[in-house]
């Protein structure tokens, strides 16, 4: 999980909400079956939640790569996250659904299972860990794309290059 941001501070509680999304889908036996019909053993997902003045367009990239599907996407962050995660379920499961379903139609799976009711969170939730990449502060006029490239998103989260050109 990643964070771009221009006061170092990352939507934290957006971040919880999404990872208690992804961890409550992950643990769900539908979810499981459905995954399983892919024949990949495993999917490692990637998130970025983008600020306001980066997020202009989602990005996706999905690979095989050493036999598991691996999946980075940007998304955009709520403009007025407040601090509790339970508030930004709603808008985390749109969110991880839609990555989903990205997948589903990239590699050729079934329709997506029922997302389960999520359990409540603990009082004070383990916080997932982030990246953070900053912003330049005076970024100056906003370009219209506005948004990652498939490079800055490799870029961000450490891939060798190497190894995701390949495709395998």
């Amino acid at each position: 999980m990643g964070t771009t941001t221009v006061d170092g501070r990352a939507f934290q509680a957006y971040m919880v909400a999404l990872q208690h999304v992804v961890v409550t889908l992950d643990a769900d036996p539908g979810w499981r079956r459905w995954w399983r019909a892919s024949g990949v053993p495993e999917c490692e997902l990637g998130i970025v939640a983008e600020g306001h003045l980066d997020h202009l367009r989602p990005s996706a990239d999905i690979r095989k790569v050493r036999g598991k599907v691996r999946a980075n996407f940007t998304c955009a962050a709520p403009a007025a996250a407040g601090p509790r995660p339970a508030d930004l379920f709603p808008l985390a499961v749109r969110e991880v659904t839609g990555m989903f379903e990205v997948i589903r139609e990239a590699i050729g799976l079934g329709e997506l299972p029922p997302v389960p009711p999520l359990p409540e969170l603990p009082e004070h939730p383990e916080e997932p860990e982030v990246t953070r990449k900053p912003l330049p502060a005076d970024a100056g006029e906003i370009e219209q794309q506005g948004y990652l490239t498939l490079t800055q998103i490799q870029e961000f989260f450490g891939d060798d290059p190497a190894v995701t050109r390949r495709g395998d």
